[in-house]
């Protein structure tokens, strides 16, 4: 049996031979972090980076790689928990014994 291979061309598949190599591409095919790709959103809100902070900050809302450091941080906690680790504990052992000897003195 064959294997057939197929590229997304327009949001239709298209088979391809299997030494197809996709054509090189040009600076401007990959233009992620340019004002350019804010005016191809056709969004009428915003038209460059820095309307789009302000558009973001007047009304609370933020993108998510503003919490990469965040999100960090929660993982290696969520990690050192999952591995018995747990801040807490000490102080609820705490807790718990001196309500223990508060009872027994009553």
């Amino acid at each position: 049996m064959t294997r057939r291979r197929y590229i997304q061309i327009d949001g239709e598949l298209v088979e391809v031979t299997p030494d197809y190599a996709a054509p090189a591409r040009t600076i401007t095919d990959s233009v992620l972090w340019n004002d350019r790709a804010y005016q191809d959103m056709g969004d009428p809100r915003f038209s460059s980076r820095t309307q789009h902070q302000q558009y973001m900050k007047r009304h609370g809302v933020t993108v998510s790689d503003d919490f990469k450091g965040q999100w960090a941080k929660q993982e290696a906690q969520r990690i050192a928990a999952r591995a018995g680790a747990d801040p807490t504990r000490r102080q609820d052992v705490e807790r718990a014994i001196s309500q223990l000897n508060s009872r027994r003195r009553k």
